[in-house]
Order: structure tokens, then sequence, then C-alpha cells
């Protein structure tokens, strides 16, 4: 996967969904907040996938060995 600059704000917010997730207390709204922010990002950003911004957000946050 290309390298994709990521901004601390969607880590911060794939970290708290993902701890919430992991809880099993996930809400809608922090998954709406996380949704809209890789929207909003990817939309302001030329030519980057949402998906492909979501995925990579993921992995840095779930697998964060990966990136070392």
């Amino acid at each position: 996967m290309a390298d994709i600059d990521i901004p601390p704000r969607l880590i911060d917010l794939e970290r708290a969904a993902w701890a919430e997730q992991q809880a099993g207390a996930l809400t809608v709204e922090t998954a709406a907040a996380v949704q809209q922010a890789y929207t909003e990002h990817a939309a302001a950003t030329e030519g980057l996938s949402r998906l492909a911004l979501e995925m990579a957000t993921k992995r840095a946050v779930r697998h964060p060995a990966d990136e070392a």
C-alpha cells in the first residue's frame, strides 16, 4: 500500500473507535464521526480514495508494529 499521510486527528478518532469496539461499546456516533472524517479528508485530498485512507489508518492503529 502506498504511503498515505494520515492526519493525527484521524488517528485519534480511529483509536477511540477501536477502543470502543474492543470494549463492545462502539456507538453509532463514534462510528459516524470516524467515517465522516475519512470522507472529508479524502475529498479534500486530490486523488486519495476514502477506502485507501480508511485502510491505512486502521492498519496504523490496529497493527502499529507493521508501520515501524
